[in-house]
């Protein structure tokens, strides 16, 4: 029903349709950026990392102040398209002419002011249709599904061409492709400002005001637990290739058949998913989810060199679902109103995440060791999500 439901709303046709063009431009760029910035573009180790911390700090400060811009009544189109333009040169101009400075300037600025774009389109879908609770989470998680779904396509594609000896500097083509018919279809169809079928009321906050809600305890603490929650999945991209590659019986081909699954479980159960939101409040199965994905996290080291890693994917796509799609109806209930802000919440989100997942990984490297790693950072989850719920508990 959900699926209907986005076919025949064209807002919410749109909304998915770019989300399976950003996925598949994410998934040119970002899997192959350390390969392409020192192996090929040169850059050193440092500086390539300090590109990475220029480009988070860039994203999350773009999709904050766009997102309080656009519910301020800044016009969502004319800076969706802009953000999207931002994107499309980035790509385009290291598709071009690829240098360590373009690289900078790609990587460090340009593609992470394009990521505010996915925050945006959650703010468009909240706006475009007033349906609540467990209608919501199906529409949410439809389009959520699509995004997952071009990423795997793109990363399964890459695979196939890489093998069969394609370049790897061939991925800035396809991310320029993607990027150019994202700003077309989104110029085209992105509904105009002040004639749109729902009202879309100023919040009358300014940006003091506005950012003092984010700050606020009883929102900036969910948003610290979310974002715990969450740093497994981060930690998660980080061990996998290293817990793999330590051992005597995997390789880089076990690597991408298992990012793969975990990939593929997430679709289908993000599709299904709806069906029971209806039943439970959305902490309790974003805590259901996270206990699913701390197993998956938590014992891969262990049974790396038995044939039960492979049932860990089935977890990690289950309990994935959950914490990648339910925190967005969570947000804009959080902050009803203010569809913008609340999409951008989901940038905080993941700079709070890569953090603890830094940290959880230094910590774990201290003592040595990436099964003790893991189950650090899957500790530090499963406490996330025990104290959301108690909060969640409380509040009601």
């Amino acid at each position: 029903m959900s699926s209907l439901a986005v076919l025949r709303d064209p807002t919410l046709r749109l909304i998915a349709i770019a989300l399976l063009l950003l996925g598949a431009l994410n998934a040119s760029v970002y899997p192959y950026q350390s390969l392409v910035g020192i192996e090929r573009i040169g850059l050193s180790e440092p500086a390539f990392a300090l590109i990475l911390v220029a480009a988070s700090a860039v994203s999350v400060t773009a999709s904050v102040l766009l997102g309080i811009l656009t519910d301020q009544g800044r016009g969502r189109r004319r800076i969706a398209l802009l953000t999207a333009a931002s994107g499309t040169a980035g790509v385009g101009l290291m598709y071009a002419a690829p240098s360590p400075l373009t690289f900078a300037l790609c990587h460090g600025l340009l593609f992470p002011v394009a990521t505010s774009l996915y925050g945006q389109l959650f703010a468009l879908a909240r706006l475009a249709r007033s349906d609540e609770g467990a209608a919501r989470d199906a529409i949410l998680a439809t389009i959520r599904a699509a995004l997952s779904l071009s990423f795997l396509a793109m990363l399964v594609f890459w695979t196939f061409a890489f093998g069969a000896g394609v370049d790897v500097m061939a991925v800035y083509l396809s991310a320029t492709i993607a990027a150019v018919t994202l700003s077309v279809l989104l110029h085209l169809k992105w509904p105009r400002d002040g004639q749109t079928a729902w009202e879309d009321r100023p919040s009358g906050l300014n940006f003091r005001r506005a950012m003092g809600e984010i700050a606020s305890p009883p929102i900036l603490l969910r948003l610290l637990l979310l974002g715990a929650i969450a740093s497994a999945g981060n930690l998660y991209m980080i061990l996998t290739a290293l817990v793999f590659d330590a051992s005597p019986t995997r390789d880089a081909g076990d690597v991408a058949l298992y990012v793969g699954l975990v990939a593929g479980w997430e679709v289908p159960f993000m599709l299904l998913l709806p069906r029971i939101t209806h039943r439970f409040r959305r902490a309790t199965l974003i805590g259901a989810g996270t206990v699913l994905y701390c197993a998956h996290l938590a014992l891969m080291p262990v049974l790396t060199e038995t044939p039960w890693l492979w049932l860990l994917t089935l977890f990690a796509g289950l309990g994935g679902a959950a914490i990648l799609t339910l925190p967005i109806a969570y947000y804009q209930d959080l902050l009803a109103g203010r569809p913008g802000t609340s999409g951008a919440m989901i940038a905080l989100q993941r700079l709070v995440s890569e953090l603890l997942a830094a940290a959880a990984f230094a910590l774990g490297a201290v003592f040595a060791g990436y099964a003790l790693t893991a189950l650090i950072g899957a500790a530090v989850a499963l406490i996330a999500a025990g104290t959301l719920l108690w909060v969640d508990r409380a509040r009601s």
